[in-house]
């Protein structure tokens, strides 16, 4: 992950990652702004605005004065939107590195 990504990107990302792997499930609620700034060391702000994404993308659906909660389907769209991403961004630079260096998919397969 690059380091001059900014940090709101790089929580949205690991909240995201944590969705996707059943951390947080369907109908969970997450952890409170306050609590999550204190566990990974951030500014309460930074935090809001990852979240505000979620929210904004109806990832999440927030109760006034209770929190903030994963909707039904969040986890399946956030998992289609890194496929995306990954294919688009990442696969590129991969395969062409795989190419440079003589590799098979059959010799990768063999790895896994």
């Amino acid at each position: 992950m690059s380091q001059s990504r900014p940090v709101y990107l790089k929580l949205r990302d690991q909240i995201a990652a944590a969705i996707i792997e059943g951390r947080y499930r369907e109908g969970d609620m997450l952890p409170s702004v306050r609590a999550l700034a204190a566990e990974e060391g951030a500014n309460p702000l930074t935090v809001a605005k990852a979240y505000q994404q979620f929210q904004n993308d109806g990832l999440v659906e927030v109760q006034r004065g209770v929190g903030m909660y994963v909707v039904k389907g969040a986890a399946e769209k956030l998992r289609s939107r890194e496929r995306e991403r990954f294919l688009a961004e990442e696969w590129p630079e991969i395969r062409a590195r795989v190419d440079r260096l003589g590799l098979k998919l059959a010799d990768l397969a063999e790895q896994a």
